[in-house]
């Protein structure tokens, strides 16, 4: 295998594990199994291993006492400051993309807003994490401002395991869609200042729901660990 293929492996391991972190496909305190991952991409061990081990320098994961390497765990401190540099940050891109967008742009927003709907009625909530995910970076991506989008990722990738956990009691749904709406409508507006209020808003009503419940489940791990 030459340098470049070499290279690739570990690139395209590194951002399938990443691209899964982001969606929420791993559960908070899970432990990764390298030949799993291997099979689960397509990619031999090492390269998954090698990016790993990358995940846990930039604290997107962890090493813990046995070496093995797990998807941090439940932690509301952590998860409230994530959130204050997450309005800072995915605001700033609104508001750059919001002067970046077409009408096409704008168009493809508001069909992601009808998605969302439709699976929030039919109770998809897996298709709804998803979505939300993928009206976000559609946003973002328009910011043209590609380190913003980078350190947006690594964000995500910090707080994605804890998405799934938006429906983890009852209540969410009601009112998951509205800042979804209300940006589409701000960006049609060209309203750029209007946009970034939206998304932090956005942010915001997720935050303030789920850590009630992650406090929850962080103490009930703590109880846990205990017995």
């Amino acid at each position: 295998m030459s340098k470049i293929e070499y290279r690739t492996l570990n690139d395209r391991a590194y951002d399938e594990i990443k691209s899964s972190l982001i969606a929420g496909q791993f559960r908070p305190g899970q432990v990764l199994v390298i030949r799993t991952l291997a099979d689960r991409y397509g990619i031999s061990t090492t390269p998954v291993r090698e990016a790993l081990q990358r995940l846990v320098g930039e604290r997107q994961l962890v090493m813990l006492h046995n070496r093995s390497i797990a998807v941090p765990g439940w932690d509301p401190a952590k998860f409230q400051e994530l959130f204050r540099i997450r309005c800072a940050l995915e605001g700033l891109a609104a508001e750059l993309a919001a002067t970046q967008m077409t009408e096409r742009d704008v168009e493809t927003m508001e069909r992601l807003t009808d998605e969302i709907a439709l699976a929030l009625r039919q109770r998809q909530f897996g298709t709804y994490v998803s979505l939300n995910q993928k009206f976000h970076f559609t946003l973002y991506e328009h910011a043209n401002s590609p380190r913003l989008l980078e350190i947006i990722q690594n964000l995500w990738g910090q707080v994605g395991s804890y998405m799934n956990e938006l429906f983890g009691r009852p209540g969410f749904e009601e009112h998951a869609n509205d800042e979804h709406r209300r940006i589409v409508e701000r960006l049609r507006a060209r309203d750029a200042a209007g946009v970034r209020t939206h998304i932090v808003a956005d942010i915001t009503g997720a935050a303030e729901f789920l850590l009630p419940h992650i406090t929850e489940l962080a103490a009930s791990e703590d109880s846990e660990k205990l017995l």
